[in-house]
């Protein structure tokens, strides 16, 4: 099983050292420590392992350490930054392993871009040295490159000449798209498996900076203390430990504080049950900064963004998540309250943009995802945002019989209407109804009232209101007609729906280049016993099937 948790302290890649405003992430790559066995992580290259404690190092930067402005990323190996992900662990990797590796990186990059527009912690990458493919991508996601001029060192992204596959964490999307290259030069560069190296590199844009060795950690502290003065992080800021999970799995349960899950593998589903918090959250600010990551909502955000990885990785033929939610819906309103109130402080702020983050993590995630909506659910601003985000949803229009529970509630926050923006930069409900003004502003009139199945259904947030004669059956066709079909055509109809409205550089990495990357990753050109990725390094010519597809 593949564990996305880790701390500092276990770190076998990565360097933190915080020196007031100014932190660096030093690349510096075990080449016996891959978390799999058959490769070696030679020129700082890396694999799932590697970008897992690069994800825990940019969340402990933004909860344990506000005080932190601007993050310099480098490497700790002379003369070479990173030579990208490990090619003879892509090659021994099955198909499901190196898109999973795939989408968590660009995830983890995308959290970069996220703390810099944000959270005003600004990331300035030193390439100290050769930086190629995925190492480049590393790069592009930081605001600003600085390159070692030395007259070796160059940036490439050599996929498509070298390994018949795509720069598959952003690279071309970030390329033309965040940097400004032309796609002429674009094009000249991404097919040129040596790179590019100085002047050329700074005049089109693919750095900032040119950089010589004698001067280059000065420069970089510089230029790091120059973003610092814009920063609005606190100086005397007072961070929270991100404490270790409490996660139990035995058998096919899977427990924490706020989540609990059945995984029914007969029909390809896991359960999973939202606990709401079980007392009221606290009436101020500082209570909020007491509690630390026991906050519910903050621990909803850890938790739900772990189980979302732990499934994607570890329980590939559990195709569809089915969502419920039971306890306290006036607890979850009153922390979202809290969230709305205090937003401009950094500790909240950090709070929401997390819950952000994990809820584009579940958009993004090739699995069906089903809302169902009973008596006594609790449904409510932030975590409705999960039945906006499922592909259908089922709520009980009454109550069952016998049962002297009230009837099924849905209730908008202030969470729904805005703070939690899809990739597509607007919000669940705005996609739901996109491009119906009116339909949104007639939800946004009924915030904060109690929504039973009748009102929910004509206010278009629900999919389908079953009574309590038809609740069971409903339910289970659409669990039964969801395990029936191809995950395959699932997951390209669901992608292809979820994301409506305007593209932004976030959906044109998660819906354009990761379903080419997807399906390229099973060409025999990439592939194949001649293909490029099996026989890069052995000194053979691949042997491509040169029709068109």
């Amino acid at each position: 099983m593949i564990d996305f948790q880790t701390t500092p302290e276990t770190y076998s890649h990565w360097r933190l050292e915080i020196d007031g405003p100014v932190a660096t992430l030093i690349m510096d790559v075990n080449e016996t420590e891959g978390i799999a066995e058959g490769y070696e992580l030679k020129l700082n290259s890396y694999d799932l392992g590697v970008d897992i404690e690069l994800y825990d190092a940019t969340q402990r930067l933004r909860f344990e350490h506000p005080e932190v402005k601007t993050v310099i990323l480098t490497s700790g190996k002379d003369r070479v930054f990173c030579a990208g992900a490990n090619i003879s662990m892509l090659g021994s990797s099955s198909h499901g392993h190196k898109v999973n590796f795939c989408k968590f990186t660009n995830e983890t990059r995308n959290g970069i871009e996220d703390a810099s527009v944000f959270s005003d912690q600004r990331y300035i990458c030193l390439v100290n040295g050769t930086a190629a493919g995925g190492g480049y991508e590393l790069a592009l996601a930081a605001d600003y490159i600085m390159l070692i001029d030395d007259g070796a060192s160059t940036v490439s992204l050599p996929e498509v000449p070298l390994l018949a596959v795509l720069p598959g964490t952003g690279g071309l999307t970030r390329v033309v798209d965040k940097r400004h290259v032309r796609k002429d030069r674009a094009d000249f560069f991404c097919t040129l498996a040596e790179g590019i190296k100085g002047k050329r590199a700074l005049e089109w844009k693919l750095v900032d900076e040119l950089v010589p060795r004698s001067k280059l950690l000065e420069t970089a502290q510089e230029r790091a203390l120059e973003f610092a003065k814009n920063s609005a992080r606190p100086s005397d800021g007072v961070g929270i430990k991100l404490r270790p999970l409490k996660r139990e799995i035995v058998g096919n349960e899977i427990n924490y504080k706020t989540l609990s899950v059945d995984l029914d593998r007969e029909h390809a589903l896991a359960e999973i049950t939202i606990l709401a918090p079980s007392e009221a959250p606290p009436s101020n600010l500082e209570g909020i900064h007491e509690l630390g990551d026991a906050f519910w909502h903050l621990a909803l955000a850890r938790e739900l963004d772990d189980l979302i990885l732990h499934l994607r990785t570890n329980e590939p033929e559990i195709s569809t998540w089915g969502f419920k939610a039971t306890g306290s819906a006036d607890f979850i309103e009153a922390g979202d309250k809290l969230l709305l109130e205090y937003a401009e402080d950094w500790l909240i702020k950090e709070i929401t943009l997390f819950l952000k983050r994990t809820l584009k993590r579940l958009d993004v995630s090739s699995r069906s995802l089903l809302s169902f909506i009973e008596p006594g659910s609790c449904f409510t601003g932030t975590i409705l945002e999960i039945v906006l985000s499922s592909d259908r949803s089922y709520m009980l229009d009454g109550s069952f019989e016998g049962s002297n529970v009230p009837p099924a509630k849905l209730r908008i926050t202030g969470m729904n209407l805005g703070p939690l923006p899809m990739c597509n930069g607007l919000t669940r409900i705005e996609t739901r109804h996109l491009n119906d003004k009116q339909a949104v502003e007639l939800i946004e009139s009924v915030k904060g009232r109690d929504l039973e199945a009748e009102e929910a259904d004509e206010l278009g947030l629900i999919t389908f209101i079953p009574d309590d004669i038809d609740w069971e059956d409903e339910v289970r066709l659409a669990i039964e007609e969801r395990a029936s079909y191809s995950t395959d055509a699932l997951t390209g109809m669901e992608a292809s729906l979820r994301f409506v409205g305007p593209e932004t550089l976030e959906t044109k990495i998660f819906g354009r280049l990761s379903a080419w990357q997807n399906w390229i990753f099973q060409r025999p050109n990439a592939v194949g016993e001649e293909g490029a990725l099996n026989l890069f390094g052995t000194g053979k010519q691949a042997n491509f099937d040169k029709k068109r597809v």
